[in-house]
């Protein structure tokens, strides 16, 4: 399951949004209190929780990071409210890949098309930044992963090529000091190893 969380306290107040597949598109939905649920064809895609500091605790602005903690304390609204348990593979979607080939886009005069090795597979990427380099250690964000913006990453095509995640640059990734000027973020070989979890 692919669950994803977000609180905005200062600019929507204290309301937690349970994301648990990446329909956005709400058809219905059931408010009980402080839970409401939300529907797309009679499935559960997600949760409002409001007055959501008062079950969750540590929250803050942002993405939230996915814990057994947070987890546990979210299942226990649930069976409050007599739901089914939430789970999750506290995957996250950001992974260090290193870039085992790479070619000019056809039809782009800035634009690669990558190969990056993420440990569990081989994830075509087009890529655009203008550090991009073969052999280079990078952040990918796979299909799945909800970046820091609240953009979640899924398949696409650019120009005509498929691609399958993203190279983030650090301010993509919201890193602390992230420079602002475009590129890519490149990693340290030594310190990481292929397909290892970046947050963590």
């Amino acid at each position: 399951m692919n669950l994803h969380a977000f609180y905005n306290h200062q600019y929507v107040g204290d309301i937690l949004f349970v994301r648990l597949t990446d329909i956005r598109k709400v058809d219905k939905y059931e408010r009980r209190d402080d839970l409401c649920t939300l529907y797309h064809r009679d499935e559960i895609i997600g949760y409002n929780l409001f007055h959501a500091s008062t079950y969750i605790s540590d929250l803050k602005d942002g993405q939230i990071k996915i814990t057994p903690q947070f987890v546990d304390e979210l299942n226990q609204v649930m069976q409050h409210y007599q739901h089914s348990k939430v789970e999750s593979n506290f995957d996250d979607g950001f992974h260090v890949g290193k870039i085992i080939d790479m070619k000019e886009h056809p039809d782009s005069d800035h634009m690669h098309i990558c190969q990056v090795d993420v440990g569990s597979e081989i994830l075509q990427i087009v890529c655009g930044a203008p550090n991009v380099a073969l052999h280079q250690f990078v952040v990918v964000a796979k299909p799945g992963a909800v970046m820091p913006s609240g953009l979640v990453i899924k398949p696409s095509q650019l120009r005509g090529i498929p691609s399958s995640g993203m190279l983030c640059s650090p301010r993509e990734l919201a890193l602390e000091n992230a420079p602002q000027t475009r590129g890519i973020l490149v990693l340290d070989e030594q310190n990481y190893r292929i397909g290892d979890s970046f947050f963590k």
